[in-house]
């Protein structure tokens, strides 16, 4: 009897991970914004970062959702099907709080939802968490940590994240990276699965300018401006082999977290761990989210 039922739950598990998920625009301050949902039960938000579109969490999502989670992808603006509004000043942290806030609110999801971010994603997690607890009842942040935690990270942390100063001038940032059949960019993402899908996305017109603004708005601000403690339960995941980031601005984040904090390393793995590693997020994301 006991293998027919553990069959049929995994069958069950597998025909939910199948099914396809709902799109839909939906309004933000006269910005449209593209989200996916799929699954049913507590809300999920997902938040990918730079150059990615919710397609990051293609293989994510569909687990959360055989989880028994309601699982709600967001282009965020300027990035994959959304608007990309222009102007460096209409990406700035509090906006894209906003966006997340207000997103949720236009689907009618009125109770608090956990959130998970990576890169870019992440910080509008911790962002979100500290801004408007309220509305957040978990936090998994991937591989970015908390922004005062990022800001005081040691000497490998201002080595690898070198790339963001040269990213703060327009034009001459956006000829550097698209010489030469976006040589440089390829070699930004050289760990990330597909890069010729990130570099055909940031080749639309306006959209790698768009995604750059992300750096122009925030970094040099973030950097000085004092954050203070996220009280929401948050989980931190990093990767052993980022190139982008080091250990410390991560395990560091539970000096900046009142609430309840965990950390957890992910070895033999690099920056984009939601494709590299897309099992191993989806459970230690849900096994967090059903523990909180």
């Amino acid at each position: 009897m006991m293998p027919v039922a553990v069959s049929s739950r995994n069958a069950a598990m597998g025909s939910r991970m199948t099914r396809p998920p709902l799109a839909q625009k939906v309004q933000h301050e006269g910005l449209g914004f593209h989200v996916e949902r799929r699954g049913h039960g507590p809300a999920v938000l997902l938040l990918h970062g730079f150059p990615d579109s919710l397609r990051l969490w293609d293989a994510v999502a569909p687990r959360l959702a055989a989880a028994g989670f309601h699982v709600i992808a967001l282009d965020q603006r300027g990035c994959g099907a959304s608007d990309a509004p222009v102007g460096a000043g209409h990406y700035h942290i509090e906006r894209l709080v906003s966006d997340a806030a207000g997103v949720l609110k236009a689907l009618g999801i009125h109770e608090p939802v956990h959130v998970m971010g990576h890169d870019w994603g992440a910080v509008v997690a911790w962002c979100l968490a500290i801004r408007r607890p309220e509305i957040v009842r978990t936090a998994v942040t991937v591989s970015v940590g908390h922004p005062t935690a990022y800001a005081r990270a040691g000497l490998e942390q201002k080595r690898k994240g070198l790339y963001t100063i040269g990213w703060q001038f327009p034009v001459l940032a956006e000829r550097w990276l698209t010489a030469n059949d976006w040589s440089r960019m390829r070699h930004w993402l050289r760990q990330h699965p597909d890069p010729d899908s990130c570099i055909r996305n940031l080749a639309r017109p306006g959209r790698l300018t768009a995604g750059l603004n992300w750096y122009r708005a925030n970094v040099r601000s973030m950097l000085v401006r004092p954050w203070p403690p996220c009280t929401v339960p948050a989980l931190g995941i990093w990767g052993s082999e980022d190139h982008c980031l080091a250990e410390d601005q991560m395990s560091g984040s539970g000096r900046r977290a009142s609430g309840r904090w965990r950390y957890e390393r992910v070895e033999r793995a690099g920056h984009w761990l939601p494709l590299e590693q897309p099992e191993r997020i989806a459970d230690l994301a849900a096994d967090w989210f059903e523990s909180s």
